[in-house]
């Protein structure tokens, strides 16, 4: 499984033949490239609707765009997307080579178009290599990209006992989402063994000295590696 992250929320995940992007958003200064600099993947995964992870939805209308059913239903009806898997929290799909898990995120969900419009709820995914298997003989490689989100007891008694991650991306810009205190906590919980910090120095309310979620996550955890990547960085998680 191959992870790229593009700045901010954005990820570009390969599994096999099978490429995802999560939350299309390239006006960031993580990353040089455009939506257009970007090969479309069979899938797009939307978290929810605020504009730093739909902003570029629109380039990409080729993929099957994967969501709760409101987003889904407004990427087809408003934006142009033929293709969609509408899905809800707990459930699993299979998309082409992997298979993708819905889970909850606490957050808030909106769309700013000049009248409201509900999208459903923030939801963050788990991808995995194979159908996801709970318990100790589970040997497929996943990862967890949280969406926005604030600490919840669900990465500890949920995703983190039963579905095991063995990577997350977790936003750590704090303001907004959790901050680098609770980000470390999170991975805790999680018992994940790499941590990829999102949703950080895009802006100024969520800029953050990344040697806080360090030094954080080194108090907290055991076993936690956290990758800090450049914008447009890949790792190859194992």
């Amino acid at each position: 499984m191959e992870l790229t992250w593009h700045g901010h929320s954005c990820w570009r995940v390969t599994i096999d033949e099978t490429s995802f992007l999560i939350d299309p958003f390239f006006e960031n200064p993580h990353t040089s490239m455009d939506p257009d600099d970007v090969d479309s993947p069979d899938y797009l995964l939307l978290t929810h609707g605020h504009a730093d992870h739909i902003a570029d939805a629109s380039g990409f209308t080729q993929a099957t765009v994967v969501g709760v059913p409101e987003m889904t239903g407004y990427m087809q009806s408003e934006i142009g997307f033929d293709s969609s898997i509408g899905m809800n929290i707990g459930g699993t799909v299979s998309c082409g080579d992997g298979y993708v898990t819905m889970h909850r995120a606490d957050h808030t969900n909106g769309l700013n178009t000049g009248y409201e419009r509900s999208l459903g709820v923030p939801v963050g995914f788990i991808l995995s290599e194979s159908a996801p298997v709970t318990g100790e003989s589970d040997t497929t490689t996943t990862f967890y990209h949280a969406g926005d989100t604030g600490l919840m007891s669900e990465m500890k008694d949920v995703i983190g006992q039963y579905i095991q991650p063995d990577a997350a991306a977790l936003p750590t810009g704090d303001h907004f989402t959790m901050g680098p205190t609770q980000t470390a906590i999170a991975a805790d919980w999680l018992g994940v063994e790499h941590l990829f910090p999102m949703h950080y120095d895009t802006f100024g309310p969520i800029e953050i000295e990344t040697e806080d979620l360090l030094h954080a996550v080194e108090n907290r955890t055991e076993g936690t590696t956290v990758h800090v990547l450049d914008g447009d960085e890949s790792y190859t998680l194992t």
